[in-house]
């Protein structure tokens, strides 16, 4: 198990890096410190025959192409200062409301124009030996109209059990909205084809309800024998058809409250391997790349967009700020925000 940094491109005048994580199975993980964005993720399949498996690029330029800009797609980055969509773009705290950046419409989306996923975060010092990296970030008040100067911490652990453990810290100098993610998109079959016939096994009997505007309205809804009620697992592209569309569901784990618990399965047949979700969060938004642009494509030529990727975002609600009650939408002063999300694959 090991670490090692390469060069990655230049940003401002500042310098980026890509790290590479790798285990003793053959897995390895590239995380750069732009955006703290997961960039790579190679897995073997059944017969050994290592293949990537997530949507992202070799080459720095690429994620300042005007397709990938145009598109924002956000692969692999470390989403924040608040994840998915807050409605109307502003948000009442303390007595006081702030405004945001409007960007999906009249919302704010993932922490605004420059949010986490797009700043040089700094690394920590780290045993090259060991597959692990620690990244901070210093987020200043008011920065994207969010108040509070923050410190957030995320860490990368990559383990011989080919679990990619992410870990989350922050804390802040005055009350403030805050949850992170990672907005990383899958297909287990080395994008050999779409991801379709991957099966996927939710552990929730519950949504949210989004309004017209795709913000969380604060109302959830039971999925109990609907074709999105996936506790006994399902073939995504059948439930698509169902549906008529893709999924961007925020399913939600109330029962789990906020110990770290498998929340989700998903299994691709063909290649064999199978990717496992665990979480301390209260939810997770499932996203099947519906409105990710074809024209997408790693430099090697692997083909991205409409169904060619899955997210699976662990997260505090989307709108929460503006949510009566939401559970730990907004960090106070003087707390430390935690929280853990593991990948785990199998194969």
């Amino acid at each position: 198990m090991k670490t090692a940094a390469t060069y990655f491109g230049k940003l401002e005048g500042k310098e980026v890096q890509r790290f590479t994580l790798q285990n003793d199975n053959g897995m390895s993980v590239k995380i750069s410190n732009y955006g703290a964005t997961i960039t790579s993720i190679l897995v073997p399949d059944r017969s050994g025959e290592r293949s990537e498996i997530v949507c992202g690029f070799d080459t720095f330029k690429s994620y300042f192409s005007s397709d990938y800009q145009s598109n924002a797609p956000y692969f692999g980055g470390t989403v924040g200062r608040y994840c998915s969509q807050i409605k109307d773009a502003k948000f009442l705290l303390n007595d006081e409301e702030y405004q945001l950046a409007q960007m999906v419409g009249e919302n704010n989306l993932h922490g605004g124009q420059i949010g986490f996923d797009k700043k040089i975060w700094q690394v920590q010092p780290y045993d090259g030996y060991a597959a692990q990296l620690k990244m901070t970030l210093q987020s200043g008040h008011l920065e994207e109209g969010f108040p509070g100067n923050v410190e957030a911490t995320v860490k990368f652990t990559l383990t011989d059990e080919n679990e990619l453990r992410i870990d989350y810290q922050a804390t802040t100098d005055a009350d403030t909205p805050f949850t992170m993610t990672n907005h990383t998109y899958f297909n287990l079959s080395g994008f050999v084809e779409d991801i379709e016939g991957h099966r996927v096994q939710i552990h929730s009997d519950k949504k949210q309800v989004w309004d017209e505007t795709g913000a969380a309205t604060g109302e959830t809804v039971s999925v109990s024998n609907a074709p999105d009620d996936l506790r006994e697992g399902k073939l995504i592209g059948e439930v698509h058809k169902a549906m008529g569309d893709g999924f961007e569901h925020f399913y939600l784990f109330e029962a789990k409250g906020f110990d770290l618990d498998k929340v989700a399965k998903i299994h691709e047949p063909k290649s064999g391997r199978t990717l496992e979700i665990l979480t301390t969060e209260p939810g997770m938004l499932f996203y099947t790349s519906k409105y990710t642009s074809d024209a997408l494509k790693r430099e090697s030529g692997l083909q991205y967009g409409k169904f060619r990727g899955f997210c699976c975002e662990t997260h505090q609600y989307p709108n929460g700020p503006n949510i009566p009650d939401s559970p730990k939408s907004i960090l106070k002063k003087g707390e430390i925000y935690d929280s853990t999300t593991i990948f785990k694959f199998d194969w």
